[in-house]
Parts: structure tokens; sequence; C-alpha cells
């Protein structure tokens, strides 16, 4: 998706913020924009956690059954 907009492109954007926001608020938003992006990555990471973990155990349950079966 953002490979499409190249560096002119980048730099309309950045004007154009810089214009409707001014140059103090740009660095908040940005602050903001970073929070939320971690906040999602860790949230993300804790959901497939807690679908891979009860996988992961069985997987583990199996192999030691297996191997007990040798």
């Amino acid at each position: 998706m953002l490979s499409n907009i190249g560096i002119p492109g980048l730099v309309l954007i950045l004007v154009l913020a810089l214009i409707i926001f001014g140059p103090k608020k740009l660095p908040e938003i940005g602050r903001a924009a970073g929070q939320t992006l971690r906040e999602f990555k860790k949230s993300t990471k804790e959901l497939t956690g807690d679908v891979t973990e009860p996988i992961d155990d069985v997987k583990k349950e199996a192999k030691k059954f297996t191997d007990d079966l040798k």
C-alpha cells in the first residue's frame, strides 16, 4: 500500500500535515500514533499467545506420549 506513494507523495503528505496541524502539534500526533501502534502490537501478541499456548501444550503432550511408546 505505501510502496505506491513514493518520495514526492511522502513530501506532499508531510507538507499538508504541517499546514493542517502546525509544527507544534505534529510531534504530539506522531507520539500518539506510535503509542497506538505499540498497544495494538501488544494486544495482538497477547491474543495470538492465548491461542497458540494450548496448541503448544497439546503438541508437547503428544510428543511425550509418542516418546513413551518407543
